[in-house]
């Protein structure tokens, strides 16, 4: 092996160890906060008034209390409702668009692709106002629709954006092998471009759920009637309505972020392979 392989090699593996340790080291800072809040959500009360440390032991009295004084079982099924089926409407507008902008010629399809990026670029925020007076003045504020409407809206800009450039990267061979099969628009859709897709769509699906499930500013506007509260808004409501118990609170903030969790590890596969992919087919 000359010397200048011999440096290369050593050189690789430097590198392979540093970038090792960093992974590592960023990962240790990611997890540290979550492995404190679930250590807090199992503390005793009493255990945690000196901060955060190893508890003499475990108990779910804290998730017990959380769940009865902060009624998450009532506005977890609001958030399971409502995130729901924004994912449901957001994901077959998504799919349906972006086959027609990605694939199909259709009329001013780049005229309509540019107003879905628009929708994702302009901060809702800015409109939330007007939406609010919008839909009180068709008495939907207060109700599922208030939340369900606007976000489903916002999920498709994103949701169309993504499956078009899914669909777009599909190479034209097998769109045109089914078409001299005979494959109408559908039978395209439906038989080869879905199998395709489910690493898409369940990247599609894991960040439309998580981002409405976590959506506050909407609920917090839109919403009056506690009952019709969201699980996050419940949780806000939790930790300025009672006295602040740090143990109650952690295992609030745990309760709410379990379905997340769970939803993950069910799709976590499919996930990474459309991170990792860009959305393409495998």
């Amino acid at each position: 092996m000359s010397a200048i392989a011999a440096t290369a090699t050593i050189t690789s593996k430097w590198d392979r160890a540093i970038t090792t340790l960093a992974l590592w080291l960023l990962a240790a800072l990611t997890v540290l906060p979550l492995a404190l809040i679930v250590i807090a959500a199992f503390t005793p009360s009493q255990q945690l008034v000196g901060g955060v440390h190893v508890p003499s032991h475990l108990t779910t009295e804290n998730f017990a209390h959380a769940w009865s004084d902060g009624r998450f079982g009532r506005h977890l099924f609001v958030s399971a409702i409502v995130t729901s089926s924004i994912v449901v409407i957001a994901t077959i507008g998504s799919v349906l668009a972006g086959y027609a902008l990605g694939t199909l010629r259709t009329p001013f399809r780049g005229l309509f692709a540019a107003a879905f990026v628009l929708g994702i670029v302009v901060p809702y925020e800015a409109l939330i106002i007007p939406l609010y007076y919008s839909l009180r003045s068709v008495n939907l504020t207060d109700t599922f629709w208030a939340l369900i409407l606007p976000q489903s809206a916002l999920s498709l800009a994103f949701g169309v954006y993504w499956m078009r450039g899914f669909f777009r990267s599909v190479p034209q061979s097998y769109i045109e092998a089914a078409r001299v099969e005979g494959a109408s628009s559908w039978g395209l859709l439906w038989e080869i471009l879905l199998p395709l897709a489910k690493p898409a769509i369940a990247t599609l699906i894991l960040l439309s759920f998580m981002w409405n499930w976590n959506e506050f500013l909407l609920p917090v506007v839109m919403i009056s009637n506690d009952a019709n509260g969201t699980a996050p808004l419940a949780l806000a409501n939790f930790s300025g309505r009672f006295t602040v118990n740090v143990a109650e609170l952690t295992a609030a903030a745990v309760i709410v972020a379990l379905p997340i969790v769970l939803l993950y590890f069910a799709l976590q596969r499919r996930f990474i392979a459309g991170v990792v992919g860009g959305g393409r087919g495998r």
